[in-house]
């Protein structure tokens, strides 16, 4: 049950606008949004940096922001924000099910993972969950694979979508229908 009720239809007009401004063209605005919608000139706000973050100036790659988005989220137990990112963009970057699977309950060293990068990306999303900080052999590691604009873009997005779990979670934010939930992928887990 969610603490904050997202707003309803029919929106007021300055709503309206706002929400149809945050989803693609013909979507219906999604349950976090309608609850931010409760708080205007925070949403308003929060347009732009999350406008940059999920935009083509992110110097990281689509699939890079995914998973650091699609890791953070599971590991802060925000099954609503994972779900929809889960729903909107895996199958976009490519994700596998095993991929998906390993993201959520398992680590960068499962075999699903070929790509140094994107294990290092787990790890920085781990290691900033962990202890809000990237020690020095795992930042050696990072910055032979990334440039320091990534790095900076990084760590900004690992914090963008700690706050964004933390307000859905706290909030309560009633899950959406169309996204999947942990436990689809809880039994394809890879064992080493």
């Amino acid at each position: 049950m969610p603490r904050i009720a997202p707003v309803e239809r029919p929106f007021e007009q300055d709503v309206d606008a706002q929400l149809k401004s945050m989803m693609p063209a013909g979507v219906e605005p999604i349950g976090l949004f309608r609850t931010f919608a409760k708080n205007a000139p925070m949403t308003a706000a929060m347009h732009s940096w999350g406008g940059y973050e999920l935009g083509r100036k992110l110097s990281l790659t689509m699939r890079d922001r995914e998973l650091v988005i699609d890791r953070t989220c599971a590991r802060c137990g925000c099954e609503y924000e994972w779900g929809v990112h889960i729903a909107f963009f895996a199958e976009r970057v490519k994700l596998t099910r095993d991929q998906i699977s390993s993201v959520t309950h398992g680590d960068s060293a499962d075999p699903c993972w070929d790509s140094s990068r994107d294990r290092l990306l787990i790890r920085v999303a781990d290691a900033l969950h962990d202890y809000s900080d990237i020690d020095d052999d795992l930042w050696a590691d990072v910055s032979q694979e990334f440039s320091e604009a990534e790095i900076l873009d990084l760590t900004m997005l690992c914090g963008w979508y700690h706050s964004i779990s933390f307000t859905a979670r706290a909030a309560r934010v009633g899950l959406e229908p169309f996204a999947p939930r942990f436990l689809d992928y809880a039994a394809s887990v890879v064992q080493r």
